[in-house]
């Protein structure tokens, strides 16, 4: 990680058993990558025994965020489905320069609706006035960002590839620890994927 443990807070503690360096470090090794499994086995290491659904439950409490007030030049926006328990709609934009996550969103369908107030949130995180965004053939996305006054373009590749690269990494992660998510719901998935998107931005 690019940044220190000192960014997750661990405000939701009470009466945890478990040392605060630990936790942080669970946190950071599975948002990483590692499997809930073997972040437990790391914690046995230090005599620490928790349960995979402990570590989990700390990653959801930690409510960990991508960075906001961000003025990148240019904003690449998709979407594309993923499996969790059941089908989804993932929206994510990114910054093609850092490659850092700005703003992601978990849907359960798509629409102009929709797409209309991923880029209403996207904007109140972000200061994107003078922002290029760079978008597919999508009308949906097209028509949200005429909405908004936004100068956008189509671009299929180039500068949109950093979007991509972020949804294959998701979608790698999400079937390896599909177990994580066969009865959650969507708001909980919701703020995994936005966990994964601060952890993403700290390995870049």
């Amino acid at each position: 990680f690019n940044g220190n443990l000192d960014e997750i807070a661990l405000g939701f503690v009470e009466r945890e058993a478990t040392p605060k360096l630990l936790m942080k470090l669970s946190i950071q090794l599975h948002l990483a990558g590692l499997s809930l499994s073997n972040t437990v086995s790391m914690l046995e290491l230090f005599r620490v025994s928790r349960a995979r659904s402990t570590v989990h439950n700390w990653v959801h409490k930690a409510d960990l965020r991508p960075e906001s007030d961000q003025n990148p030049d240019h904003v690449a926006i998709d979407k594309t489905v993923i499996r969790l328990d059941k089908q989804y709609w993932l929206y994510a934009a990114v910054d093609p320069e850092t490659n850092e996550v700005l703003y992601i969103r978990l849907e359960p369908t798509t629409n102009s609706v929709i797409a209309h107030a991923f880029f209403a949130e996207l904007r109140e995180k972000h200061d994107g006035s003078d922002a290029v965004f760079l978008i597919d053939g999508s009308h949906s996305l097209k028509d949200a960002c005429r909405r908004h006054g936004l100068d956008f373009r189509y671009e299929n590749h180039g500068n949109r590839n950093s979007v991509e690269r972020v949804f294959r990494e998701i979608k790698r992660r999400t079937t390896s620890i599909s177990n994580c998510f066969s009865n959650t719901n969507a708001e909980t998935a919701d703020d995994w994927l936005r966990s994964f998107s601060f952890a993403w931005n700290q390995l870049i």
